[in-house]
């Protein structure tokens, strides 16, 4: 898979340097010539060069790129190497970096965002996933069909601790992904147990989050 990143900063390098571990193509845009570290990123490709600009996408090829990440400190970037990613060079992934919480709402489909990751907002639910249990934690948002990746961790009391997933009724636009219990990645089948402390990840629909939530957390009845 080829990669283009936009933002040869800290955070571009480390994913870089991630999907070349993986076997990835990856090639690192940035126009501030003291971003351009070859060294520390040797088996990628470098571009000095301005994202924002169709003759530098020109010559990224970047209609060969399978997934661009714009990934800039700077939200007015992000936004402009999305879109022109997306409606100039028809990349079908583009994920991009949200600095300011504040203009997530500009992230979406419109702007050719697929996926928009919010450092501070998921440093925020990275926290409460770990401090809570039956609370719905929202990790990630997806732009197409208004979804997010959740989680909740399954509390005791749950009236659904014992009960089978093929069992369960979930709410419309909702799927289960994983179970990670313990030390173990589980993908769910109809004939799995839900267990006390499982750790749920769902896709699931904006509007059907309360749903679930209440579902998950409803207790048992006591004898």
């Amino acid at each position: 898979m080829r990669v283009a990143i936009a933002g040869a900063g800290a955070v571009g390098r480390s994913i870089a340097g991630e999907l070349l571990e993986n076997g990835h193509e990856v090639l690192l845009i940035d126009k501030a010539p003291t971003a351009i570290s070859v060294e520390r990123v040797p088996q990628a490709e470098w571009l000095l060069a301005d994202a924002c600009e169709i003759t530098s996408l020109d010559e990224a090829a970047l209609q060969r790129c399978n997934v661009v990440i714009a990934a800039t400190g700077d939200d007015k970037v992000n936004l402009v190497v999305s879109l022109l990613a997306k409606t100039e060079y028809g990349v079908p992934r583009v994920v991009a970096r949200v600095n300011n919480p504040k203009n997530e709402w500009l992230f979406n489909e419109a702007w050719g965002v697929d996926v928009a990751v919010s450092t501070p907002r998921l440093m925020s639910a990275l926290v409460e996933e770990a401090v809570s249990v039956g609370d719905l934690v929202r990790l990630l948002r997806f732009s197409h069909g208004d979804a997010n990746l959740v989680e909740l961790t399954l509390p005791e009391e749950s009236a659904l601790a014992g009960t089978q997933v093929g069992d369960v009724e979930w709410p419309q636009d909702t799927s289960l992904v994983t179970i990670i219990r313990g030390t173990r990645v589980l993908t769910p089948t109809k004939d799995d147990s839900l267990e006390a402390g499982d750790e749920l990840l769902f896709v699931a629909a904006q509007a059907r989050e309360e749903q679930l939530e209440e579902l998950l957390s409803v207790r048992r009845e006591q004898a």
